[in-house]
């Protein structure tokens, strides 16, 4: 049984210091500790602006960092996997 009736779409993504805040078109607003994303996280203020929506808003994505999420996933406290693929590809 999916859990989501509607498949999550991102409208508006705003920054502080420490969190990252995705506000669906459905109303709800995430906020999503940056420490989740490290790539991200180690980001300058300006590079995290440089984002793009892909799908109508089910994807975020960030050139200059090569960084992407999945919107749905955010839902699912699924954060950044980029380590689980390195450490399967060093095992």
């Amino acid at each position: 049984m999916n859990i989501l009736a509607h498949k999550p779409l991102a409208k508006n993504l705003e920054f502080d210091s420490d969190m990252m805040w995705v506000e669906l078109i459905d109303g709800r607003k995430l906020g999503i500790p940056l420490a989740y994303f490290p790539r991200l996280l180690n980001a300058t203020s300006e590079q995290r602006q440089l984002y793009e929506m892909s799908g109508g808003g089910s994807g975020l994505h960030w050139d200059g960092i090569d960084e992407d999420i999945n919107v749905e996933n955010l839902l699912m406290g699924i954060g950044d996997r980029t380590h689980l693929h390195s450490e399967r590809l060093a095992a």
